[in-house]
């Protein structure tokens, strides 16, 4: 499995590692206490429970594209990522941590932001 060595490379992997259908390869992009909010406003917490919510997202067979990046923003070790989001939802971000090998892991993971949230 490759390693994200910058931050933005996590959203590069994850439509990598998505449109190969491969949900453990995704889970591993998230660090054993992260939190994702999928479906908004259901977060799901730690590494196991996020590969769960995965595999039912790739078994879908949906395609991902990479999307346009914003600007990070690194303090220390940790980065707020967000990209513009292709399908109109309004905004994706997340928050990564740089691990002891230089890697990064996302830790907080809100891939959509929609009016009603």
């Amino acid at each position: 499995m490759k390693k994200a060595t910058h931050p933005e490379d996590l959203a590069r992997l994850f439509v990598e590692y998505a449109n190969a259908g491969d949900a453990d390869s995704l889970a591993q992009l998230y660090a054993e206490d992260a939190v994702l909010d999928f479906p908004t406003g259901h977060p799901t917490v730690g590494r196991d429970a996020i590969r769960a919510v995965l595999k039912e997202l790739v078994a879908a067979g949906p395609q991902f594209t990479v999307e346009q990046p914003m600007p990070t923003l690194i303090t220390g070790d940790i980065a707020l990522t967000s990209t513009v989001p292709a399908d109109g939802t309004g905004g994706r971000t997340q928050v990564a941590r740089r691990q002891p090998d230089g890697s990064w892991l996302r830790i907080i993971d809100r891939p959509e932001r929609t009016g009603k949230s």
